[in-house]
Order: C-alpha cells, then sequence, then structure tokens
C-alpha cells in the first residue's frame, strides 16, 4: 500500500511536461490514449497551468528575406543581435534563417518591426 501512494504522489507532482511524456510513452508503448481530462486531472497542482501553456510564450524571429534593401537588414541584423558585420551579412544571405529564439512576445515583435522597417521579410514561430 506504501508503493501506491508513493505512486500516487509521483503523479500529482508532475510538471506538465512530463505528463505529456507519460501520455506519450502510454499511447505508443502500451496503447492506451488517456483522454485529455484525465492528463489534466494528473496534473495535480500544474494542471491550472496546462491552460496558459496552451498560449504561446516563447518565439523565434525568422527571417525569409533581405527585400530590397539588404544593407539596410544587415545593420539591423548587426545591431539587434550584437553580431559583427560579416556575421549578420552570413545570417542574412542564408535567408531563411532564425535570428534570434526563445523570445518573449514583445521582444519578438519589436526585433520583427525594426527588422521590417529595414526592409526585411520576419515571420514569427
Amino acid at each position: 500500500m506504501a508503493d501506491l501512494k508513493a505512486f500516487a504522489e509521483q503523479l500529482v507532482n508532475l510538471t506538465v511536461k512530463e505528463v505529456n511524456e507519460l501520455a506519450t510513452i502510454l499511447k505508443e508503448e502500451y496503447g492506451i490514449e488517456p483522454a485529455a481530462e484525465a492528463v489534466a486531472v494528473a496534473a495535480g497542482p500544474a494542471a491550472a497551468g496546462a491552460a496558459a501553456a496552451e498560449e504561446k510564450t516563447s518565439f523565434d524571429v525568422v527571417l525569409k528575406s533581405a527585400g530590397a534593401a539588404k544593407l539596410q537588414v544587415v545593420k539591423a541584423v548587426k545591431e539587434a543581435c550584437g553580431l559583427g558585420l560579416k556575421e549578420a551579412k552570413d545570417l542574412v544571405d542564408g535567408a531563411p534563417s532564425t535570428v534570434k529564439e526563445g523570445l518573449a512576445k514583445d521582444e519578438a515583435e519589436s526585433l520583427k518591426k525594426t527588422l521590417e522597417e529595414a526592409g526585411a521579410e520576419v515571420e514569427l514561430k
């Protein structure tokens, strides 16, 4: 009985990421597909954060193309990323390429606006 209590305690303390990994293991290895409600219940205290996890909080800024004003875009990338001129030029020449990863929404939108003003075509992922 003590083992079951310990197991229950472990289940209740799983993070949302761990619950998702558990659901994947159950599905792929055992053919059991847990209902979304069951996964949320198993998450316990983390279930409240599950709804927040639905909304994306980390964004990658991807340069799709430099556009007509390539030099302006290189300068904007150089300044925004703190790169040297050659590194910034290589990044712009390598488009589509990721300029920055894991930014907050407001930071990502600000960087996107700066690059678009310089003439680049930018996408947030």
